[in-house]
Order: structure tokens, then C-alpha cells, then sequence
């Protein structure tokens, strides 16, 4: 019989956090093109995980050759699970991260601190790594924080006309499958963007002219971004801390495009355009 141990990592599963997010599901869904065992983990999805459930730890990594990272907002749990991981034989940790993360967590700034934890919990484990930090999502605007405002037919932000390079996050889940199933980039962060930097009032003019409809830009400051954050719902605490993401662009710090893409893939990265007119195609942005 073969055991875990001789197996190759190639035969072993990848197992991949997050599987029904963002980048979770498309990777898992390009590994499994590939031919790749893959076991997929979510508190909701086929293989049960929860960060706050050690009992569903032992599940997600026995018998895995290779993990893909994604933290929760608490990380907490993120060193004992990766020390746990490791420790079950683990050989491989691919870590999501932001750009800008030399600046999370440093005092006073609350954002990024779960993505500093996974950092430093994959460096630590005495198995082979590689970081991927990359730019804000261009599917932020259909899948997330910026879709119903853009439905709505306003996305105000605190932020100024400081260009950001948005990355796809089909460019990401195709560099995390070559960073999970190659040795190439072992030990390197990896910064990944999309080719050239538009602000969000670009952004929100782009969409709006392939939707086919009126979508207004607002620069708020930031006072009034957390009041208008509280008035939805959010705690003070966590409208501060998501504000603290546009103090740091607005200084710049992520507007440089990043190399990442082509230096994984070999090719150049998909710009905002592309991501825009595919969307809107499938009718994401037309009004409520």
C-alpha cells in the first residue's frame, strides 16, 4: 500500500480555503480542469471547514500535498492551523495576501492583519511557500462591496483620483494554480496587478458606459464614508478599519502596476476593459 508519505505531491490532493470566494471557486475549478484532486473547503461546501472548529481541521489537511491560504478576518486560529497542516504533511502553502502588506498592522492601522498572519505562518512552517499580494479585484465591482451601489446608480468611496491597477481574479486563480502545482517561485511574493492604473472615477465611467446607464462617482472624506458605512449596518470599528484600505492608496502606495502575472504565466495581465465588457454583458450592473 502507498502511503501519504510516498505518494508524490502531484498525486495528493490540493486542498484550497475560501473554495466558494472569489478566487476559491475558480481555482478550484481550474485544478480540477487539469486533472488535479482537489478537496474544496468552506464552512458551506463539500468538505466542511471552519476556522473557529478544530474538529474540521484534521479533515481539510490529512493526506494534502498542497494548500491554498485564505484568512478570516480573526486570525487568530491561522498559526495553530498552519502549524497543524504542516505537521500532517502539508508540503506546499500558497498564501493570499494584499499588495501594500509591508504596511498592515503596523500601529495604528487595523486592515490587513489577517493577511500579515497568513504571511508569516507560511514562512514559519518549515515547508515550502509562496505569497501572492495582489491589487484590489476588479470583481469587486459585481461580486462584492461595490455592486449594489453601482446598481443602486452610486458608489462613493474616500478615495481621490490616485489611480489603482485593478487585477482579475481570473489572472489570480490561474498564478495560484501554477504557484500550488509548480516549484518555480518557492519562497517569493509574488505582487500581482492588472497592466496599467485607472481610478475609481474611471472605473465607475467605464462601467456605467457599458451598462448602458447613468452610475455616479462620489469622493467622500473619510468621516463621511465611515458615517455612511455605520448608517449601513457596519460597526464603527470595522468602517474604520476597511477606510484604513483607501488611506493607504490614496498615498500611492499601490498604483504602480506589478510584474506578477506575466512573470507566473508568461503573459501580460487582463486589463479593467476586458473584465467590464464581459460583465456587463451578463447584466450585472442594469438598475434595480
Amino acid at each position: 500500500m502507498t502511503t501519504n508519505r510516498e505518494m508524490t505531491m502531484d498525486d495528493r490532493p490540493i486542498a484550497v480555503l475560501g473554495a466558494t470566494g472569489k478566487t476559491g471557486r475558480r481555482l478550484v475549478r481550474r485544478l480540477r480542469g487539469q486533472g488535479r484532486p482537489v478537496r474544496a473547503l468552506s464552512r458551506s461546501g463539500e468538505t466542511r471547514f471552519d476556522w473557529f472548529d478544530e474538529s474540521t481541521w484534521d479533515a481539510a489537511v490529512t493526506g494534502a500535498g498542497a494548500l491554498y491560504l485564505v484568512c478570516p478576518t480573526d486570525p487568530g486560529p491561522v498559526p495553530a492551523f498552519v502549524r497543524r497542516a504542516a505537521d500532517a504533511g502539508v508540503e506546499r502553502f500558497v498564501a493570499l495576501s494584499g499588495r501594500g502588506a509591508e504596511h498592515f498592522g503596523t500601529a495604528g492601522v487595523s486592515f490587513g492583519v489577517d493577511m500579515v498572519a497568513g504571511e508569516a505562518a507560511v514562512r514559519e512552517s518549515g515547508a515550502s511557500w509562496t505569497v501572492v499580494r495582489a491589487n484590489n479585484f476588479s470583481q469587486n465591482f459585481d461580486e462584492d462591496l461595490f455592486h449594489a451601489p453601482l446598481v443602486a446608480g452610486r458608489l462613493a468611496l474616500p478615495i481621490d483620483d490616485t489611480p489603482e491597477p485593478f487585477v482579475d481574479v481570473e489572472d489570480v486563480a490561474d498564478v495560484a494554480a501554477a504557484l500550488l502545482t509548480g516549484r518555480e517561485h518557492d519562497g517569493e511574493v509574488i505582487e500581482l496587478s492588472g497592466p496599467r492604473g485607472i481610478s475609481f472615477r474611471e472605473a465607475v465611467a467605464t462601467i456605467a458606459e457599458a451598462a448602458g446607464r447613468e452610475i455616479r462617482f462620489v469622493e467622500l472624506d473619510r468621516e463621511e464614508y465611515v458615517k455612511e458605512l455605520v448608517d449601513e449596518g457596519w460597526s464603527e470599528a470595522d468602517a474604520e478599519t476597511l477606510t484604513q484600505m483607501f488611506d493607504l492608496m490614496r498615498r500611492g502606495a499601490l498604483a504602480e502596476p506589478a510584474d506578477g502575472v506575466e512573470r507566473v504565466l508568461g503573459r501580460p495581465a487582463a486589463d479593467f476593459e476586458s473584465y467590464v465588457a464581459r460583465t456587463a454583458a451578463t447584466g450585472a450592473w442594469a438598475g434595480a
